[in-house]
């Protein structure tokens, strides 16, 4: 009897051991699998126009919200030292050079770039001369210059090919975000100036019907169809330059209607779901909602600047959703994934939301052929 009951709790301990280990094993596995799956985002933060001479008290709202992701929309730095002048590529590099270096030494800007993730693309002053597109010389310069500060690794496709549009998703599937940075700078045509300089409406650029006419060159426009056709629930796609916005006779892609259109006409065509435009350049902030030649009500949100706005700013905006917001801005989208819902925002200086949108991104879908 002694000898069984023995054997018998051997054997139990047997038993525990082999179930303790089948635990672990379990709970490895389990935890394996959360360090592979990709978090979802639910707030992002952008903000474009962030002059490095100017103070940046708002990168302490920026931070306050605590967002997963921030976007650099463009004019990051104002290294636009030509102003109109035809310098040298490497004097234009060295005024970039020296902005980058400047805005490094900004305490808050630094502690975005440091703690929080980001991307970024570039708009004309960090891109070398103001309004500038195809026809800028210094643009292989800058590029480089532009890769060597935001940390870009030497084995990204960025440093072998030319432009710096780029594209990434974020998340498990069911709440996957892809969010498409534009370049609308390295390839664009130039504009055609307008008739009536100053005229509301006609500032500086009128609407141009040139079939010849390019924003993006036909590399990124393939590339773009690619992007567009990658399985996401939300795509944010980040233009410098406003795509919406009516009224103005400054830089936007209405300058190049034909251009607008096929964007539009691309959504259409790839079925990309959940697309909403990111855009800065305009020292306001803005919300937009466009859905003549669209494939489904298209939203924009447009933040900026950082650093500086134009309090008087006026546009007739047809489609903009409520006044535009003259004074330092940030711009945050918030994901409910539960709820199925995004809602776009403006903020002030200390992270209130002064201008606000939501849309269920049931909304955002193309109409079933």
């Amino acid at each position: 009897m002694r000898r069984g009951r023995r054997r018998g709790l051997g054997g139990e301990s047997v038993v525990r051991r082999w179930m303790s280990l089948l635990i672990l094993v379990f709970l490895s596995v389990l935890a394996a699998r959360a360090e592979e799956e990709p978090e979802a985002l639910s707030r992002i933060a952008f903000g474009s126009c962030a002059d490095e001479e100017k103070p940046q008290p708002i990168w302490d709202a920026v931070l306050a919200y605590r967002p997963d992701l921030f976007i650099f929309a463009g004019d990051n730095v104002y290294g636009d030292i030509s102003q109109g002048r035809a310098l040298p590529d490497a004097e234009l590099l060295d005024g970039l050079r020296d902005s980058y270096a400047k805005a490094a030494a900004v305490p808050g800007f630094a502690r975005v770039k440091d703690t929080i993730p980001t991307l970024a693309t570039w708009d004309d002053h960090d891109y070398g001369k103001n309004d500038a597109g195809a026809e800028f010389p210094g643009k292989q310069a800058s590029q480089k210059l532009f890769l060597e500060f935001w940390g870009i690794l030497p084995t990204d496709e960025r440093h072998e090919r030319e432009g710096i549009y780029h594209a990434a998703i974020f998340g498990p599937e069911g709440r996957r975000v892809q969010v498409i940075l534009l370049d609308t700078r390295f390839f664009r045509s130039p504009l055609k100036r307008s008739d009536q300089p100053g005229a509301p409406g006609k500032e500086h650029y009128v609407p141009d019907e040139d079939p010849h006419k390019t924003m993006l060159g036909e590399a990124q426009w393939a590339w773009l169809d690619e992007q567009l056709r990658q399985p996401a629930e939300l795509r944010l796609i980040v233009s410098s330059i406003q795509v919406l916005a009516e009224g103005h006779g400054f830089e936007r892609w209405g300058n190049l209607p034909r251009e607008r259109q096929r964007l539009f006409d691309l959504i259409r065509t790839t079925r990309a779901n959940g697309v909403i435009i990111l855009s800065g350049d305009r020292h306001l902030g803005a919300l937009y909602r466009e859905t003549k030649g669209t494939p489904y009500p298209l939203l924009e949100i447009t933040s900026s600047g950082l650093t500086h706005s134009f309090p008087g700013s006026r546009e007739p905006g047809p489609n903009r959703l409520g006044p535009v917001y003259g004074e330092i801005n940030f711009g945050t989208v918030d994901i409910d994934w539960a709820a199925g819902a995004v809602t776009l925002a403006v903020r002030n200086d200390k992270g209130e939301p002064v201008r606000r949108h939501s849309v269920r991104l049931s909304e955002l879908r193309p109409a079933r052929p």
